[in-house]
C-alpha cells in the first residue's frame, strides 16, 4: 500500500490546526495542518487516537503507515524528521504525550 492510500484510510484532521508532541510539559515537536505537514499530522493524529500517546508500539505502526517514505527515511537520515522521530522511538525512547490544537 502506498502512502497516499494509507492517508485516504485515516481519520480527517479538518477540525485541527496543529498537533504538539510533549515530553512532560516541554514541546518536542509541532506538526501543523498545512501543506507539507498535513500528511504527517494525519498519521500522528491517527496513532494518538489508537494508542493515546506516541509510544514504541505506536511508533512502529507509524513507520509502517508511512509506507514507501519509511525506506527513504532509513536510506537518508534527517530527510524526513517526522519519520526519523518514529524510527528512533520504535526501538527505544521516551513516549510522547500529544496536545491537539483546534482549528480556530
Amino acid at each position: 500500500m502506498l502512502f497516499n492510500d494509507v492517508l485516504a484510510s485515516l481519520p480527517t484532521i479538518d477540525h485541527l490546526s496543529a498537533l504538539e508532541l510533549l515530553d512532560g510539559e516541554q514541546i518536542v515537536a509541532r506538526i501543523e495542518n498545512k501543506p507539507g505537514q498535513a500528511g504527517s499530522m494525519r498519521v500522528y493524529h491517527a496513532l494518538y487516537q489508537e494508542f493515546g500517546a506516541i509510544n514504541t508500539v505506536a511508533a512502529a505502526k507509524g513507520v509502517r503507515l508511512y509506507a514507501e517514505y519509511s525506506a527513504d527515511a532509513i536510506a537518508f537520515p534527517n530527510k524526513h524528521p517526522n519519520i526519523d522521530r518514529l524510527l528512533t522511538l520504535a526501538t527505544a525512547g521516551q513516549p510522547f504525550a500529544v496536545r491537539l490544537i483546534a482549528a480556530g
